[in-house]
């Protein structure tokens, strides 16, 4: 199981019976949706993962999806009302409603003053989910009025989604919901906390500086929505410990057509810079009511592990759909399919760039080596996860068997492509002792079956010398 399943936990899928068949048909990850609910909902469900975990022997990993400022409009008079192509409406604070006596167009509001400020003549604005698309035609007071007219006909609702397309906004992705979701969602367990809308580093920075005060570690994911999250994600990727292609709000920023190939280079630049990505949204979303789903999610699901994702997640298809665990069935048996044309396409191993980057070597020279021998596995003891991280961005065929003392990262590894996670005891012996221990205990080797080994030694003139070290190493 190389691609690694997200299910979003719900009503339909809350049930331990329910969770267990979706591990059982291959969900490593949980996602808990932090806009519909608190901690204090999802402890209990964090404690059934952990129990899952115990009855599976397999790593689970508890993703807390915090909401972020999804910004929404007020009422409507008289919603839903039909909006007509070429029809100008009002959009303002809601203290600017002008008197309807005297202004007949529909007034928008919007209590979000952030939003509206920067607004000019010529932006678009986007309503009812990329439905409805507008243009401000004309600025009738700086930063809270304007004029707007619809580019296409439709139907506006109260409290719908709103979006700008391209234009910064200065609004932080944590709101003061989310730290305290994210306090209260690290004290009943959550192993990773994804944050919405971020549009550069800094909001990721913010985060783990949040995560720092309540004196733990978690991975942070960041979730790609906006325009100039994808125009900033070579600075993202720096920091980030990984990535959510989130393809609906990015939908509402992005032109519709152009979404596919920047869902490609994401997921490109994501490999380069060795970090897992999640690609979401509508996957397999006629599922939500049909037991089978439709061609081109069938095909949608495996152009993204063609591409090289590292997860695919499933959201209303397992939170409230009709059938969550053959959902999850159907997305399994997609992978497994795809997996194979994938590996007969890249036929070897990723070669790194030209770059003096030793330990990215050393981690394509053991996936080569496992190539030549047709091991059955890549077995790597990494503490911090970085050299299993390393390995999977070279796609090997093998399974890379990742080995780490600390639990978090074991949990981290979750993530990344290819990677089966396992915990090991932290003890006086060295680390290549340790994993050829595993191997002789696991049995998910046979006797004079190969494998290759990577670890770390301390040499006299390097006592932190990171993964230095690839055997080859017959049980």
């Amino acid at each position: 199981m190389h691609t690694k399943i997200v299910a979003t936990l719900g009503p339909a899928s809350l049930a331990p019976d329910t969770m267990r068949e979706m591990v059982r048909h291959g969900v490593r990850i949980f996602r808990l949706n932090f806009s519909h609910a608190d901690a204090a909902y999802f402890a209990p469900i964090v404690q059934t993962i952990r129990a899952l975990e115990g009855e599976f022997d397999i790593p689970l990993t508890a993703l807390a999806d915090l909401c972020g400022p999804k910004t929404r409009i007020g009422e409507v008079a008289a919603s839903p009302r039909t909006v007509a192509k070429g029809e100008f409406l009002l959009l303002g604070m809601p203290d600017e409603r002008p008197d309807p006596a005297r202004d007949e167009r529909v007034f928008v509001s919007l209590d979000v003053p952030e939003l509206l400020a920067g607004l000019r003549v010529g932006m678009p604005v986007n309503l009812s989910d990329g439905l409805l698309q507008f243009h401000v035609t004309r600025e009738l007071k700086a930063d809270r009025l304007y004029e707007i007219e619809a580019q296409n006909a439709g139907l506006l609702s109260s409290n719908k989604g709103i979006a700008f397309p391209g234009k910064h906004h200065p609004m932080p992705a944590l709101t003061p919901k989310d730290i305290k979701d994210l306090h209260e969602g690290l004290d009943v367990g959550v192993d990773a906390v994804a944050i919405s809308f971020v549009q550069g580093a800094s909001d990721v920075v913010q985060t783990k500086d949040e995560i720092k005060k309540h004196g733990v570690w978690v991975p942070v994911i960041s979730k790609l929505e906006r325009q100039n999250a994808v125009d900033n994600l070579e600075d993202i990727l720096k920091i980030t410990d990984a990535v959510m292609v989130a393809r609906g709000d990015l939908g509402l920023e992005c032109p519709i057509p152009a979404l596919p190939i920047i869902q490609k280079r994401i997921i490109r630049a994501c490999r380069h810079a060795q970090r897992p990505v999640i690609v979401a949204t509508q996957m397999l979303l006629s599922m939500v009511k049909n037991p089978i789903p439709t061609r081109a999610e069938s095909t949608d699901v495996a152009n993204a592990i063609l591409d090289g994702a590292d997860c695919v997640m499933l959201s209303e298809e397992t939170a409230v759909g009709d059938h969550p665990v053959e959902t999850v069935k159907v997305m399994r048996e997609i992978s497994d399919n795809a997996l194979e044309y994938y590996l007969e396409r890249i036929q070897a191993p990723y070669a790194p760039k030209r770059e003096k980057n030793p330990r990215k070597f050393v981690a394509y020279s053991a996936c080569l080596i496992a190539d030549n021998l047709e091991g059955k596995a890549i077995i790597s003891h990494t503490v911090s996860g970085t050299n299993a991280r390393l390995t999977s961005s070279r796609r090997p065929r093998q399974a890379i068997y990742a080995l780490t003392p600390d639990p978090r990262v074991m949990r981290f590894l979750n993530f990344a492509w290819g990677v089966k996670p396992r915990l090991i005891e932290a003890g006086d012996s060295d680390h290549m002792e340790r994993v050829e221990t595993f191997v002789q205990n696991c049995p998910d080797f046979v006797p004079g079956e190969p494998v290759v080994i990577t670890a770390g030694r301390p040499t006299p003139g390097n006592d932190t010398p990171g993964t230095n070290e690839i055997k080859i190493y017959y049980k």
